[in-house]
């Protein structure tokens, strides 16, 4: 996964949960609202649009699961995909855009473009080559568009420096539905990637400005967990905001690295480092994150 890469790269000490092999991973699909349906597998969660125009994927997971992927398509809609909108640049999202890029247009933010172009090299995980031209992103935004599909608007707004430089926000107005990408990783802490331009405190700063704006009633697709809605926004703003702010409390008191983790979180975070990041790289990458210079945000999420 290139978002794991990404985390080990800036956190090299400390070892993130043991992933299973996505290729084993069965895709299934589940209704949200409207016209949007939810599939899961391995990786980022996947988000259609079904309807008259056909459909409209957002995130694609891994190449190797293509034909599964579009298995349980074909179950909602014999229709061609028209679009394939890309949340952020990491692997477990974009990995089948070289499948589905060869049918639907592919849509993301400009710097999620630029870093499928330039690759990386990700030390002793290896180099992670240029994506293929098929893969690339053929409409790129700023700070935000629009796409009118299915009968709705379907309103993408960059979340910037935050998970990464290049992070969206997908919003289904009708159905009312958004979908967070990594900007949401249900009831556990999540990546953010610092070596792709991410930030702890964007990240932060986006999250709250994503819960402040959310439509009553939104169900919310994550990058990673099940379905969700406000209540579990919630929770896992708190959960993020509360444990930024100890660290940084216990950095400026002039702590090291080491300290603070060997002190750790309070119990009633236990849970939230069950998942692939555990709660010493979530302490490591806030500690990391807030040593560096603020990154200066290009926009507010507004969905």
């Amino acid at each position: 996964m290139r978002s794991l890469l990404a985390v080990l790269a800036v956190v090299p000490s400390v070892a993130l949960a043991q992933l299973p092999d996505p290729a084993k991973a069965n895709v299934t699909s589940a209704p949200v609202a409207g016209n949007v349906h939810m599939l899961t597998g391995a990786g980022g969660n996947i988000g259609v649009s079904v309807g008259p125009d056909g459909l409209l994927i957002v995130d694609d997971q891994f190449e190797v699961l293509a034909p599964k992927i579009n298995k349980a398509l074909d179950k909602l809609s014999k229709a061609k995909i028209s679009y394939v909108l890309n949340t952020h640049w990491h692997f477990d999202h974009t990995g089948g855009n070289a499948v589905f890029g060869r049918e639907g247009r592919i849509v993301a933010h400009r710097e999620a473009r630029t870093r499928l172009v330039a690759g990386a090299d990700m030390g002793v995980f290896g180099v992670i080559p240029p994506a293929k031209k098929e893969a690339l992103p053929v409409i790129t935004y700023d700070t935000g568009m629009s796409l009118y599909f299915n009968g709705e608007e379907i309103r993408l707004t960059h979340l910037p420096a935050g998970h990464t430089d290049g992070d969206t926000l997908v919003h289904f107005v009708g159905s009312n539905v958004v979908h967070m990408g990594d900007h949401f990783f249900v009831g556990s802490f999540p990546f953010v990637d610092i070596q792709s331009g991410g930030s702890v405190e964007g990240y932060l700063r986006n999250i709250e400005k994503v819960l402040q704006t959310l439509p009553a009633g939104a169900k919310i697709i994550p990058g990673h967990g099940p379905l969700a809605g406000r209540a579990e926004l919630e929770s896992f703003v708190a959960a993020i905001r509360e444990s930024v702010a100890l660290v940084r409390t216990k950095r400026d008191a002039g702590k090291t690295l080491e300290q603070v983790k060997a002190e750790g979180l309070p119990e009633k975070f236990k849970p939230w480092g069950a998942g692939f990041v555990t709660q010493d790289v979530w302490l490591e990458t806030v500690f990391t994150s807030l040593g560096q210079a603020p990154a200066k945000a290009k926009a507010a999420a507004t969905p």
